[in-house]
């Protein structure tokens, strides 16, 4: 674990870097080269203090070592001089692994002030490891400064969940292992610490000695390093998982710069896991890939997922982050990709909320997890839905004792050793595959609807409604007769309109109001950021507006947590919603209830009447005064 003290050192050296390297990105890179110079540095002077031979800073490259470099009799200048000349060259130290090597290719100074860096090689000085290890964490909670930052719908995948998945996963010493769109190497740094922790002799739960469980050996530790494997296409990734592997251990870590999307070169190597949470953003113009995917598109997240299916091993086993488009889209692209991962292990569709990648993304996700060798024994798929996952669902993600993932990874190997009754707090829902239906849907709020007992039909939201988009943007309305209904409480105004009748008004994208339903009667025109649901024709499920209109606001934050989407702003998908199920009340039911509705609106209307004429008093009697 990573001590406040050295918390406050590394967020200190970012704070002295804040001014010339803007860029948090940036900030990592410049720490990360000043603390593993210091690590070597260290490293001689603990082989020097046991009388063996410095290692790294020899011979002419002496001049470079850490301690010269930090010397009082050099000016600011001087030691700015010294520190470029000593990174920029240190590639050329063949007395440094080449590992380091590579991590020091291309390493530079972004700025030219003296005091700066001395005062930022000031504080890196104040680090001291007696082990990598140490250096280990310090290096996490740098990764964990780029946090879930997602570029290209690159989301950093949060620790918590990442180990998460690795617990359900469960893998094993002898297992190889693939994250094939790795970033920062934190799948394989969890399942390496997972796996370390279920071969140490020790009870976990307890953490007393015990002979079921057997300590891993030398040769044990270096196999379990050499079938830790990562792919990604960026070098700068790359060389931070480099880094990462090494300083949990790994010598010689197998993590290579490749195009997993595009390259053929390491298609025919296939794994006993797999653990990715890849990108789910599709570059401009596509991706183009080759002719060996079962899938044919240029999806990227659809793409992905065909690649770790096809690359596990006969009884290979799997977690991966999805997007909800994964499990919802019913397009046939979709709808073959999801037959293809239930023929191929999937046993368990887990669904995160929006706010899981908060604060810097609003995705909404869920995580497919695989298991070749169970799902063959299996009939079923299980659903499970996380409401809380240990932290507040806000902007600064505090955390909270509210925490469902235990109990899911409990669930899921509830569900795994066939116990018949499964019971528990969290929403969930077993489901024989043979039930799912032709597009294979996976969305997990779908059958946890369908599974509610309270004597409704569940339907899908386009089965009752006709749904069209808004036209006019705000911005472009010019005052008149008829309403202009947005996703705002107060209506506006409009010199013309688009519709004549009753219907139903659903804000889809705007963040503040976003699910916000209104009900309106006459002539109007709607914002482009709004659906208009008008009753279908001719229907075998009749509507009263006044009643969906009551029940669409009661179940606003459902829809919206179920269904927003989105990275710098939230929406819903027309689609999507309109796949969504509801309940359908029989129309004797919503005629009875739209009444009650009506009424109780008609009172609330008496009320702000009430309300509106007492501080018209109010005013009065103040004015008098005056």
């Amino acid at each position: 674990m990573l001590d406040q003290t050295t918390k406050r050192k590394l967020d200190s050296a970012r704070q002295i870097l804040v001014g010339k390297v803007p860029d948090p990105k940036a900030q990592v890179e410049q720490i990360t080269t000043a603390l593993i110079y210091k690590f070597m540095d260290d490293m001689d002077k603990e082989n020097e203090e046991v009388g063996l031979k410095t290692q790294f800073f020899v011979d002419d490259w002496k001049k470079f070592s850490w301690t010269k470099i930090l010397d009082n009799k050099l000016s600011g200048q001087e030691r700015l001089d010294l520190y470029v000349q000593a990174i920029t060259n240190m590639p050329k130290n063949p007395h440094i692994p080449q590992l380091f090597r590579n991590i020091f290719k291309g390493a530079f100074l972004p700025y030219n002030d003296a005091r700066t860096l001395s005062l930022f090689l000031k504080e890196i000085n104040e680090f001291n490891y007696e082990h990598s290890e140490n250096l280990g964490n310090a290096f996490e909670y740098l990764l964990s400064i780029l946090g879930s930052q997602g570029d290209a719908g690159q989301f950093r995948t949060p620790r918590h969940i990442i180990d998460f998945i690795v617990e359900v996963v469960d893998p094993k010493k002898n297992e190889t292992i693939l994250d094939p769109a790795c970033g920062t190497a934190g799948f394989l740094i969890s399942a390496y610490k997972h796996i370390v922790k279920n071969n140490d002799g020790k009870d976990n739960k307890t953490g007393k000695l015990t002979k079921n469980e057997t300590r891993l050996t030398p040769d044990d530790k270096n196999r379990l390093m050499n079938n830790l494997t990562g792919y990604d296409i960026s070098d700068e990734m790359v060389k931070l998982s480099l880094v990462n592997m090494y300083l949990h251990g790994s010598p010689d870590p197998k993590i290579h710069v490749y195009d997993t999307l595009s390259s053929e070169k390491r298609w025919d190597e296939t794994f006993d896991v797999i653990l990715a949470n890849p990108p789910f953003m599709t570059p401009k113009g596509g991706i183009s890939p080759h002719k060996r995917f079962t899938i044919q598109c240029k999806k990227a997240e659809a793409l992905f997922v065909d690649y770790i299916i096809e690359h596990l091993n006969i009884n290979g086993k799997a977690g991966v982050v999805v997007p909800d488009g994964i499990v919802a889209n019913p397009s046939n692209l979709y709808a073959k990709l999801r037959e293809l991962a239930i023929e191929n292990g999937l046993y368990a569709v887990v669904s995160l909320h929006n706010t899981v990648f908060k604060p810097y993304a609003g995705a909404k996700t869920s995580v497919l997890f695989f298991d070749k060798e169970f799902a063959k024994k299996s009939k079923d798929i299980v659903f499970i839905k996380i409401n809380n996952d240990g932290y507040e669902k806000g902007e600064q993600r505090r955390k909270i004792e509210q925490n469902d993932l235990p109990e899911v990874v409990k669930l899921i190997e509830d569900f795994k050793s066939g116990k018949k009754e499964l019971s528990s707090k969290i929403d969930f829902i077993v489901v024989p595959k043979i039930q799912l239906n032709k597009k294979f849907s996976l969305f997990v709020n779908k059958y946890l609807i369908s599974n509610r007992e309270n004597g409704n039909e569940s339907v899908e939201i386009s089965d009752l409604f006709d749904i069209q988009k808004g036209t006019l943007q705000s911005t472009k309305k010019t005052e008149g007769e008829f309403d202009f209904i947005t996703a705002a409480q107060e209506w506006s105004t409009h010199n013309s309109y688009t519709h004549d009748c009753e219907a139903l008004i659903f804000a889809f994208g705007a963040a503040g109001s976003l699910g916000r339903t209104h009900y309106v009667n006459g002539k109007f025109i709607a914002s482009d950021l709004c659906f208009i649901l008008t009753p279908k024709k001719d229907s075998k499920y009749p509507v009263n507006l006044s009643f969906y209109h009551a029940y669409f606001n009661a179940i606003r934050e459902q829809i919206v947590a179920d269904l927003a989407k989105g990275v710098s702003k939230l929406a819903i998908n027309k689609t999507e919603f309109s796949n969504y199920l509801i309940d359908y009340v029989t129309i004797e039911k919503q005629n009875d209830f739209g009444n009650k509705i009506v009424a109780e609106q008609k009172k609330i209307a008496e009320m702000k009447a009430k309300i509106e004429e007492s501080e018209e008093n109010i005013k009065e009697v103040i004015f008098e005064v005056l």
